[in-house]
């Protein structure tokens, strides 16, 4: 099953920053989509932020063999 939700340590390995980062980074997210702090932020959100294709964020988060041979 797809994962559906980010959380701060995804958001770093995304990014290729740390753990404190990719906190900082759902937080600002949040603000911007006026939710409460501890709600969850969606890949979908996350993307539209960021501006990342959806599709690359969910074949990394996944595991899919597109994202594991590029290594």
């Amino acid at each position: 099953m797809p994962q559906v939700c980010l959380y701060p340590k995804d958001v770093a390995r995304l990014t290729g920053t740390g753990y404190d980062a990719g906190k900082r980074l759902l937080q600002r997210i949040r603000t911007q989509l006026r939710k409460p702090a501890r709600a969850y932020i969606s890949v979908a959100e996350f993307c539209a932020y960021t501006r990342l294709p959806e599709a690359e964020v969910q074949a990394a988060l996944n595991g899919s063999p597109a994202s594991a041979n590029r290594g």
